[in-house]
């Protein structure tokens, strides 16, 4: 008779990946429960997809580029802000929902057992989901503001992949430190807003360096991300190449220190729990 020996992950080990797999179908119903728990019981559903990036783009264009007067490198300041806001909210939703992804599933935690890191990993689903909606919105405002990015375009998938392993490693590391210490669920949200309008979002990395801030902004991760972002979607000026090695450095980095947390943290989940 086979017997299975459940054992806890060590102090520096990686996960099982053949066990990770062998639940997938665990992943996919996380994935749905996603979908479905966002958009049910809603007035207007999928169409916040829409509502949210337009709504922030509007405001920032009224804000940045008319109040404010700040340059968005010869765009329509309105797409130029859309472009922005896709990126980030991608970042900045596997954050804040794969974090409080453990908190909000103690039932099953508890009482099932399955690989713990499917949990914050299956909030990619929704979220995706909500990126290629508002992509595909964003496609047509390019042939509404007869704006032709090219070829660039085609590396939308690399930019992308980045921005999930960059903030998927901070999502898992979070929702880990969140089962113990539920201080975080207050602190992540508003370092989140800080990061936002403390990197080029809302305003061009060309209305920094008039300020000879440029250097500060350049340690920053989502600058990377963001000239990527305008580049491959808008046209612009291409990100340089030591950003790009910088950008796949920091998100291997972060996709590896975040599963390393996670698993050294997991075995003091049923304590805590």
């Amino acid at each position: 008779m086979s017997r299975t020996v459940i054992t806890p992950p060590g102090r520096f080990n990686m996960p099982d990946w053949r066990e990770v797999w062998a639940a997938r179908e665990i992943f996919v119903r996380f994935g749905q429960k996603e979908i479905l728990l966002r958009y049910r019981q809603t007035a207007v559903g999928v169409a916040w997809v829409f509502i949210q990036p337009l709504v922030a783009a509007g405001v920032f264009t009224i804000v940045f580029g008319g109040i404010a007067q700040l340059p968005s490198g010869g765009v329509p300041y309105f797409i130029f802000a859309f472009a922005g806001q896709m990126g980030w909210m991608l970042f900045n939703n596997i954050v804040n929902r794969a974090s409080m992804s453990l908190v909000s599933n103690l039932a099953l935690v508890q009482k099932v057992f399955f690989p713990r890191i499917i949990v914050p990993l299956s909030v990619l689903t929704s979220i995706l989901l909500d990126f290629v909606v508002s992509f595909a919105l964003f496609i047509v405002l390019l042939f509404v503001f007869g704006i032709n990015p090219g070829w660039p375009l085609l590396l939308l998938p690399v930019w992308v992949l980045m921005t999930i392993l960059l903030a998927m490693g901070i999502g898992l590391a979070a929702s880990s430190w969140m089962v113990k210490y539920r201080d975080v669920q207050y602190f992540l949200p508003w370092g989140m807003q800080v990061l936002m309008y403390a990197s080029p979002i809302a305003y061009s990395m060309e209305a920094v360096d008039q300020t000879g801030f440029g250097w500060l902004f350049n340690l920053n991760p989502i600058t990377w991300l963001m000239e990527a972002y305008r580049w491959s979607l808008l046209g612009q000026s291409a990100p340089e190449l030591w950003q790009v090695l910088a950008l796949a450095g920091a998100a291997v980095v972060a996709i590896v220190a975040g599963i390393l947390v996670f698993q050294r943290t997991e075995r003091l989940f049923a304590d805590v729990i």
